[in-house]
């Protein structure tokens, strides 16, 4: 997103604010269908959804449309690059869908135009769902919807590579380190081991300041400059200095860098699996293998994301709206989804059914969900994600050091604020 379009994002929640503001006593009673708890519901669902997931999810709730005669959900596909800007222009103009699928960061922003409706208690089970997912909707102890899908971040690595080189694949961060060099020395992989430090490097990095023990946010702050903070940042530059990884890989150079062999492993999320597969021509799929994530000084937490979906307060059918999410929450209907678009499901019970029970390979992204955080759902984390990306790339290029980094983050975070 550029500085333009950030400015008119913001400039967009600030209408959407006002506008919430003005119009929340005139719809305290939107249009309902019957009482959800009954278990019928009738009338339209008007449904958002974003990239492949909006694609597919019109034929997919067919079967909730035949679960609950004289239901017709309608969705609304939209892309990736268009959906926040569009989701925060109907808010501004009280033309809202009843159900919307938002990135998992966008909770706390919307949250404070006053137009997402609270999840109701008595419909969702949090202890459902994974508890780094759920945080990814809880806002200040109120939920504002419900994970839909999850994804989390582990360590690739070329099994072949391996092998040659006879080792292991690493359990801890000294051993990450040795496994990256066996890896150049004997494996074949001369450039290492492949680490952002520009476009969404701030989702590597901030899992190894959870791993140190530290946190990024503390009594509502974000707290960037913590000896452990200063610990993760120096893990992370580490593998730059120590030419483990590379800090000139042209753009558009990874995968194929790994796929080619010149770099052996990687931290990502699960749709790299079916990238690297398809990309990688008969027989790659074997070459490579996923494990968690090594762990640092406290723990081996990774980052988890995904996808929410919400309600809005002027839904025209609240209640068939908050059936729908309930009924997308089912652990059958999240397996079945995943094997629809290859979306991890966010229930946790969903992953002992057998269309995920059969990949090994899930496996190790179930357990490592198990240890995962999200950033906290505050309205400008976007906006300081992109300050991380900036800082990284200085700390990746040696023009700054892991102490200055966090200065520089966090005189920034200050200046920014929580937006709460």
């Amino acid at each position: 997103m550029n500085t333009t379009t950030r400015r008119s994002a913001a400039g967009l929640l600030a209408l959407a604010i006002l506008a919430a503001g003005c119009g929340r006593e005139a719809n305290k009673a939107p249009v309902q269908a019957k009482d959800v708890a009954t278990g019928k519901v009738a009338g339209e669902v008007t449904v958002w959804a974003i990239g492949e997931e909006g694609k597919a999810l019109g034929v997919f709730a067919k079967d909730f449309e035949s679960a609950n005669p004289g239901v017709k959900v309608n969705v609304t596909p939209m892309g990736w690059d268009v959906a926040h800007d569009k989701i925060t222009s109907a808010i501004a103009g009280s033309a809202t869908p009843d159900v919307s699928m938002i990135g998992s960061t966008w909770a706390g922003e919307l949250s404070k135009t006053g137009a997402l409706e609270p999840t109701p208690g008595n419909l969702i089970d949090k202890a459902a769902f994974f508890p780094g997912a759920w945080q990814t909707v809880d806002v200040n102890g109120t939920a504002y919807g419900v994970p839909w899908y999850v994804e989390t971040r582990v360590l690739y690595y070329r099994k072949d590579q391996a092998e040659k080189a006879g080792v292991e694949p690493p359990k801890t961060w000294a051993e990450w380190k040795t496994f990256i060099k066996a890896l150049q020395d004997k494996g074949g992989a001369k450039k290492g081991f492949n680490q952002g430090y520009t476009e969404g490097s701030w989702q590597e990095m901030v899992p190894l300041i959870w791993q140190a023990g530290g946190e990024i946010v503390k009594d509502g702050k974000y707290t960037f400059d913590t000896p452990e903070a200063i610990t993760g940042l120096k893990q992370y530059a580490s593998l730059f200095q120590e030419k483990l990884a590379p800090n000139d890989t042209p753009k558009g150079g990874f995968p194929q860098n790994f796929i080619k062999g010149e770099v052996g492993g990687f931290v990502s999320g699960p749709w790299m699996a079916g990238v690297l597969s398809n990309d990688g021509g008969a027989g790659f799929k074997d070459k490579f293998g996923v494990v968690p994530y090594p762990k640092g000084p406290v723990s081996g937490t990774s980052f988890v994301g995904g996808s929410d979906l919400v309600v809005f307060k002027k839904a025209q059918n609240r209640d068939a709206a908050w059936k729908f999410v309930q009924w997308l929450s089912e652990p059958k209907v999240q397996a079945k989804w995943y094997t629809t678009v290859k979306a991890l499901p966010a229930v946790q019970s969903a992953w002992q059914e057998p269309e995920l029970t059969a990949d090994p390979q899930l496996k190790v992204f179930g357990e490592q969900l198990k240890d995962a955080k999200t950033p906290p759902p505050y309205p400008t984390w976007e906006q300081l994600a992109k300050v991380m990306e900036g800082e990284l790339e200085k700390l990746a290029l040696g023009k700054s050091t892991p102490e200055q980094t966090a200065k520089a983050i966090q005189a920034q975070a200050d200046a920014i604020g929580t937006g709460l």
